[in-house]
């Protein structure tokens, strides 16, 4: 049988402004404060004709009445891509109860947004429901919108999603639409969990491509269209960041800025004093570019040589990565923490390598997959599931009165890890499974 020829990555095609900016708001995202229990941040998008918009935010009840409204101003910014000009608006809410669900809506021009529902966070010592995704990148609408759909089924009491970077693909002229694309596919999940990305290596471009004067410049979607924590690393300000979620120090640091600008050791320092730091029982770092790469031929040196000793010291519990487009899970020896993941959610599939084969457990490949975590103060549960829901992987960690760990596999249920059947892709390429 013929192979199936290359799908395009997205659905609009080249040159349609399917995706431009209008006088009503979209791409409408929130993402945590430090301190999610009493705030957050959304970001949102409308055309040139809306500067300094106003976010509403209520007591969510069961009428339609809404009352108790407050507004909030927005900052906005400018940007101008291939479906032209838009304006990017950000508000920053504080001062809310723990445990507490509101609504909020955001204006446009003549127009509001949907009231969307948002939890905040309980206190450290209530259990939490957290997803995770790795790249999704490729083909957002198409194939990563049945993993968000999947991971919503499986986990409907998220009140946060973690992305490992590489959100769309870039590069191709189509940077706006992919964005489009991605909030397409996230849709409600964008809107009523509170979503963390890290930055990845396509969130950035190159400038003066294949010249000596070649350089790594970070895109310009990055820094509108999340409104994220600015408690970063000075040396990479708005693209690593921390805050806390119930009894979860959530740590999210810029592996391309550290492997390719030169702020490894910056966000080494920045990332000890975040986990020294640190009064929850649990620590995630989330990072783009792993530690210890499934795939062959990536070693991601400066990440290793200077910002995993700062992991080992302090013994975070969980390292949570994407960008080899595979699956693999490693720990450090007979300790039980910390726990290494790579995971992909697009369907764009790297092969393993035979280190990783050796080295990894479970490993896989040709899979999309959703990552659950459920947290209280004594148990972390991780689950990788499939995006037919299966489950791929688990584990348990276990803490006792003093802080010690156990790690504790949980086999029963698992599906074989699967391996590429395909000797290329619909290129032609052998190095991967599917693009």
């Amino acid at each position: 049988m013929a192979m199936a020829a290359a799908e395009p990555n997205t659905q609009v095609p080249s040159g349609s402004r399917y995706y431009a900016a209008t006088p009503v708001p979209d791409r409408i995202v929130a993402s945590p404060s430090v301190d999610p229990s009493h705030g957050f941040a959304v970001a949102w998008r409308t055309d040139g004709s809306v500067q300094s918009p106003l976010l509403e935010i209520a007591r969510a009840d069961d009428s339609p009445a809404i009352e108790g409204i407050v507004q909030v101003r927005a900052k906005t910014q400018v940007l101008q891509t291939e479906n032209g000009l838009s304006h990017h608006h950000r508000a920053d809410i504080d001062g809310l109860q723990p445990d507490t669900l509101y609504v909020y809506r955001v204006q446009g021009n003549g127009s509001w947004s949907a009231w969307n529902q948002l939890r905040t966070l309980a206190a450290a010592d209530q259990p939490l429901t957290l997803l995770y995704f790795g790249d999704t990148q490729n083909k957002n609408v198409s194939h990563v919108s049945r993993v968000v759909r999947a991971a919503q089924k499986a986990a409907p009491d998220a009140r946060i999603s973690l992305f490992a970077g590489d959100l769309v693909s870039g590069g191709d002229n189509m940077d706006d639409s992919e964005w489009g694309e991605w909030f397409a596919a996230t849709s409600w999940l964008a809107q009523e969990t509170l979503v963390a990305p890290a930055i990845g290596n396509h969130e950035y471009f190159e400038e003066f491509e294949d010249t000596p004067q070649e350089r790594r410049v970070l895109g310009r979607h990055w820094p509108v269209t999340f409104a994220l924590p600015g408690n970063g690393a000075s040396a990479a300000a708005g693209t690593s960041y921390w805050f806390d979620a119930q009894g979860v120090r959530v740590a999210v640091v810029d592996g391309t800025s550290a492997l390719d600008l030169g702020t490894a050791k910056a966000q080494a320092q920045w990332l000890d004093k975040v986990l020294s730091g640190n009064r929850q029982p649990w620590m995630i770092v989330l990072l783009h570019q792993p530690f210890y790469s499934p795939r062959e031929g990536r070693e991601n040196a400066a990440l290793r040589k200077v910002l995993l000793p700062v992991v080992r010291r302090h013994k975070v519990d969980l390292v949570l990565q994407g960008h080899d487009h595979t699956y693999g899970r490693r720990g450090e020896g007979q300790a039980a923490t910390p726990q290494y993941v790579v995971t992909v959610a697009g369907p764009k599939q790297y092969r393993l390598s035979d280190e990783a084969r050796r080295t990894m457990d479970p490993v896989g490949e040709d899979t999309q997959l959703f990552q659950v975590l459920r947290i209280d103060p004594q148990r972390l549960r991780y689950e990788a599931r499939t995006v037919t829901g299966r489950l791929y992987d688990a584990f348990e960690l276990k803490r006792d009165d003093n802080g010690g760990k156990q790690r504790v596999e949980q086999q029963e249920g698992r599906i074989t890890p699967r391996d590429c059947a395909r000797a290329q892709t619909a290129k032609g390429r052998t190095d991967r499974c599917w693009e």
